[in-house]
């Protein structure tokens, strides 16, 4: 059995298969927010209860969502970009249109799936480790013209 040697990947190729991917986790953000966007309001019980469990247990599953596609991108930013898709569908419903009509309306169910989702987003981005920050970083960057100070005269 043979073994394929695999190469150094060509910088364009990763920075498009990156750039797509980021655009999967994107329509991913999109379509999870029209789908928990018209079932926020749904209440199995009938009653309207002070804790509507519906858009809880949506947001949990956001967090899960965002905080699954930022481990799996080992960068914040793979957190990021899926609730960004999610926010931008979930303002879009929010707005009332001409004919009056809301998706997400002014009641309890629509502020609790507002409130908990924007939690699950900031928390799922702050929950990712972070890589390669250059404020986190220890020590000095090596410099591509490095500069000698020892003669006393200055770059």
């Amino acid at each position: 059995m043979e073994e394929e040697q695999v190469g150094p990947v060509h910088p364009v190729v990763s920075a498009v298969v990156a750039g797509l991917a980021y655009a999967v986790l994107f329509v991913l953000g999109v379509v999870f927010g029209v789908v928990a966007g018209l079932a926020h309001s749904w209440d199995p019980g009938g009653g309207i209860p002070l804790v509507p469990l519906v858009p809880i247990g949506l947001c949990l599953a956001l967090f899960g969502l965002l905080y699954g596609a930022g481990r799996l991108m080992a960068s914040k930013l793979g957190a990021f970009v899926p609730g960004m898709g999610w926010m931008l569908v979930a303002l879009l419903f929010a707005v009332q249109r001409p004919e009056g009509d809301l998706v997400i309306a002014a009641n309890a169910a629509g502020y609790w799936y507002l409130l908990a989702g924007v939690v699950a987003l900031v928390a799922a981005v702050l929950l990712i480790p972070s890589t390669g920050s250059w404020l986190l970083h220890q020590g000095s960057y090596p410099s591509k013209h490095p500069v000698n100070f020892s003669d006393g005269m200055s770059a």
